[in-house]
């Protein structure tokens, strides 16, 4: 790097955990590898803060979960005192975007504001809405192309206002390893495994997944499914579980911190998610790790999982197709492992992280304000 570092502040008003929160902590980390000064703003109790302490990555926590008078009051002091010390602001959530775009409004001297769009839930298309994307905030970056062309379609966005910048992963880290030594290590019983990698809320399909399984278990009585994250649905999955009368051949394993080790468990990855997504980092993960990936084909999932190549896309909430394309692969061990390579040589040369580092940090640089108050 021969600029000048760069000192940038990343809000996150979220308290939940999942791949945006994840994609915030690994590019944080990276830019202060490259030698940038970067602080993390979010509430007291995020998640976030105390992956980010662990980390390393200083945290302030302010009470900006909602929108409030109270939160934007609360911000704006915060920001008179230390706002002016910031090259750049990079607004993750809705919530944290309106109390930073209004918080800097009425103060003088504030850093311009970049704010990266994760998923592909849709945005209004009032007044309000566009003066916060396209006069409050200096530019937009989105997790995949599709979103990126999804706000130019549907709210009029210039595309020369917006960058698509993938999130990346660790490709060292996330990488194929001894099936059977992995399963060893984390006590998984050793017969063909699928899995699938996200939090445990309803977009993600895991109860179309669960009766997914249902109507395979007759074909395939050896098959295990295995379900990596936690989350608000976890009680009504586990009750779908029982309802079904599934018995030991779906674990819930909850959220853990080697994932990497948990996908090298797995024979087969699932995510049959139907709504807000960019390019999920499970599927990503997956792909990188010499799976094979079942998925949908909402948000940017069509940029990693190109169907019949590096993956099978199957249509969302539809419990049959899933079943069907899952049977496919549960079958037949070849045609895993040839999606499972070709996935592989698409996450090593699409997925790394550098990428990912070398894209933002050439926004920040274009954006940053040229010359500290």
């Amino acid at each position: 790097m021969t600029q000048r570092p760069l000192s940038i502040l990343h809000t996150e008003s979220s308290v939940g955990w999942g791949g945006q929160e994840i994609r915030i902590l690994t590019e944080a980390q990276g830019m202060m590898r490259r030698g940038h000064r970067i602080t993390l703003l979010c509430p007291p109790d995020a998640r976030l803060r105390p992956a980010a302490q662990k980390m390393g990555l200083p945290v302030v926590t302010l009470p900006i979960g909602t929108k409030r008078l109270s939160a934007l009051l609360a911000l704006r002091r915060w920001l008179a005192v230390n706002g002016r010390g910031f090259d750049v602001i990079n607004m993750h959530s809705s919530t944290d975007s309106w109390l930073s775009a209004l918080a800097c409004r009425t103060l003088r001297g504030m850093p311009p504001l970049v704010r990266t769009r994760h998923v592909s839930t849709a945005v209004h298309n009032n007044p309000p809405t566009r003066w916060l994307y396209l006069r409050a905030t200096a530019h937009i970056v989105t997790a995949g192309e599709a979103l990126r062309q999804q706000l130019h379609r549907a709210n009029r966005f210039p595309l020369e206002h917006m960058t698509s910048v993938p999130t990346g992963i660790d490709l060292d880290r996330f990488a194929p390893r001894d099936r059977l030594a992995m399963r060893r290590k984390l006590g998984v019983r050793e017969m063909p495994t699928l899995g699938i990698v996200a939090t445990l809320r309803d977009w993600k399909g895991h109860t179309y997944l669960i009766d997914a399984f249902r109507d395979l278990r007759a074909r395939f009585p050896d098959w295990q499914l295995l379900i990596i994250g936690d989350g608000p649905q976890r009680a009504n999955l586990e009750q779908q579980v029982r309802r079904l009368v599934l018995g030991d051949s779906i674990r819930f394993v909850g959220n853990q911190d080697n994932v990497d080790e948990w996908l090298n468990a797995l024979d087969l990855f699932v995510l049959p998610s139907y709504g807000e997504e960019g390019v999920p980092q499970g599927v990503m993960q997956a792909m990188a790790s010499g799976l094979a990936v079942v998925s949908t084909p909402v948000g940017a999932i069509r940029e990693a999982v190109v169907d019949g190549v590096t993956g099978i896309l199957v249509e969302p909430r539809n419990t049959d197709a899933l079943a069907q394309d899952l049977a496919r692969l549960m079958s037949d061990e070849i045609l895993r492992r040839q999606i499972g390579e070709a996935g592989l040589r698409h996450a090593r040369a699409h997925f790394s992280i550098e990428e990912m580092l070398d894209k933002m940090e050439k926004i920040f640089y274009r954006f940053a304000r040229r010359e500290t108050p």
